[in-house]
C-alpha cells in the first residue's frame, strides 16, 4: 500500500507541475503559440519513472491544461497526440539508458523526440482535428507545424534536466534501500 500511495502522489505532483509550468511560464514563440514547458515534466517522468508514468503525466496534464485554458477546443487532438508521444518516446528512453556513449544517447533521444512528436502532433492530432472539424488534412498539418517545432525544442531542452533529476532520484533510492 505504501508504494502505491507514493506512486499516486508522485503522479499527482507531476500532473500539477505539468499544468503549472504550462500555464504560468508562457513563452511566446509564434503568433498564437507558446512553448509548453509542461513537456519538461513529461520528459522527466518518462526518463526517470517510466513509459506509463510519463505518459499519464503528459496526457492528464494536457487534459487539465486544455480544459482550464480553452475548454474542450483542441483537447482531443492534444490528448491523443500526447499518448503517442509518451509511449513512443518513453520506449526509446527505456532503451536509451543501455547505450554507454553519451553522444549516441543524445542523437537517439533527438531522433526519437522528432519521430514521436511528428506522429503525435502532425499525424494523430491532425487526423483527430480532420475528423472533428472536417478540415483538410494538409491545413491541419500546416496549422499544427508550429506546435510540432515548439514541442520538439522543449523536449530536447529537457535532456539535461532529465539527467540531473534521474541522478538524484537514483541516489535517493539507493540510500533508502
Amino acid at each position: 500500500m505504501k508504494n502505491k500511495t507514493k506512486k499516486v502522489c508522485m503522479l499527482g505532483l507531476g500532473i500539477a507541475l505539468f499544468v503549472t509550468l504550462s500555464m504560468c511560464l508562457r513563452v511566446p514563440v509564434f503568433e498564437n503559440y507558446y512553448l509548453c514547458l509542461g513537456y519538461i515534466v513529461m520528459a522527466v517522468y518518462l526518463y526517470s519513472f517510466g513509459v506509463i508514468e510519463g505518459t499519464i503525466v503528459g496526457v492528464i496534464g494536457t487534459l487539465l491544461y486544455c480544459i482550464l485554458i480553452s475548454g474542450l477546443r483542441g483537447m482531443p487532438g492534444w490528448v491523443l497526440g500526447n499518448i503517442a508521444i509518451g509511449i513512443i518516446l518513453g520506449l526509446n528512453i527505456k532503451g536509451l539508458k543501455k547505450i554507454r556513449n553519451k553522444i549516441v544517447q543524445y542523437i537517439v533521444y533527438i531522433v526519437a523526440t522528432i519521430g514521436s512528436t511528428c506522429i503525435g502532433i502532425l499525424v494523430i492530432k491532425s487526423l483527430t482535428e480532420v475528423l472533428l472539424y472536417a478540415q483538410p488534412f494538409e491545413i491541419r498539418v500546416a496549422s499544427n507545424f508550429t506546435a510540432f517545432v515548439a514541442d520538439i525544442v522543449v523536449l530536447i531542452a529537457a535532456i539535461p534536466i532529465c539527467r540531473i533529476i534521474d541522478k538524484y532520484k537514483n541516489k535517493y533510492e539507493t540510500e533508502r534501500g
